[in-house]
């Protein structure tokens, strides 16, 4: 009778089905050290739940099934209870994982945790634009970035060994830490010096790129009007000599006198250069020449 009642008492008792859990939903660890995914279960009846591991990429690929690890991360990752130690984790390690624990004898049979992985990569030395010469007064731009950090670098500059930081009140430059650029607005011969760049993310030793002096030479007014002038007396010159060609006849093609010849029905005019080839001579379309030589002498007479 005792038994009977206990077992009614136990069957009456609520309990709890398939529980998974993780104590880190966001794992964040330096490249080439090890990555702990946390996953937790509880279950309702079954002793011997099935683990599996997923990573969530544009596919879902395993990780661990059927006990043991698959892919990539054979050989270097181990688990304990459903919690995974991934070894010396790289840059395609970085990712979303998901722990599903399958209870087969439980009310509710499935129960899973997700575990983002986020792997992060200390400054490189940072890539500087520095130029070696700039004039006053003009609009100069220094450069810095380091495109393999993560997370994204933050940048500062420095002028001999002194950092730039953003100015408060009336400064010829502004800098953006973000993206790693100084600009001058009008540069002057006081920003003279040497520049470096420094870039650093909270993870790892920053990093610098090595200094550069920038030289401020003067903008040199009276040479740049001397030489405009010059450009443009030469310039004159030029055209008083082409003018003075053209009214001197040089760029003429016939220089010869002229002489007015009579034709049977109109006058032609001809240049004295030309008056030996009578077959040069224009007709303006009053009808054919002579036909004969001494036709020509009898018809035609010359008229200075």
């Amino acid at each position: 009778m005792l038994a009977v009642i206990s077992t009614l008492l136990l069957l009456c008792l609520p309990v709890a089905p398939v529980t998974v859990s993780t104590s880190r939903s966001e794992v964040k660890v330096q490249q080439n050290s090890d990555a702990i995914l946390s996953c937790e279960f509880k279950t309702e009846r079954d002793q011997n739940p099935r683990i599996e591991w997923k990573k969530k990429d544009n596919d879902v690929s395993f990780v661990y099934f059927n006990g043991n690890f698959t892919g990539p991360f054979l050989g270097r990752a181990k688990i304990e209870g459903a919690t995974v130690t991934l070894r010396k984790v790289m840059l395609k390690d970085a990712g979303e994982y998901r722990c599903e624990v399958s209870a087969s004898a439980d009310t509710v049979k499935l129960g899973e945790t997700n575990v983002t992985l986020k792997v992060l990569v200390p400054p490189q030395i940072p890539d500087c634009e520095i130029p070696s010469s700039a004039l006053t007064g003009s609009v100069v731009e220094l450069r810095c970035s380091d495109k393999n950090s993560i997370p994204p670098a933050s940048y500062t500059w420095y002028k001999d060994k002194k950092p730039l930081f953003p100015p408060r009140f009336n400064a010829t430059y502004i800098v953006d830490k973000h993206t790693g650029v100084l600009r001058f607005t009008k540069i002057s011969r006081a920003d003279a010096g040497q520049y470096h760049c420094e870039a650093r993310n909270g993870v790892g030793q920053p990093k610098s790129c090595l200094g550069q002096h920038m030289n401020i030479d003067d903008l040199n007014i009276s040479a740049i009007i001397a030489g405009v002038v010059v450009l443009c007396l030469v310039i004159s010159v030029c055209i008083l000599g082409a003018w003075y060609a053209h009214r001197q006849g040089y760029f003429s093609r016939h220089r010869g006198r002229s002489f007015w010849i009579p034709q049977c029905h109109g006058v032609a005019h001809i240049s004295s250069q030309n008056l030996s080839r009578t077959e040069d001579i224009p007709h303006a379309g009053y009808g054919p020449p002579p036909q004969d030589t001494q036709d020509f002498k009898h018809t035609q007479s010359f008229m200075l």
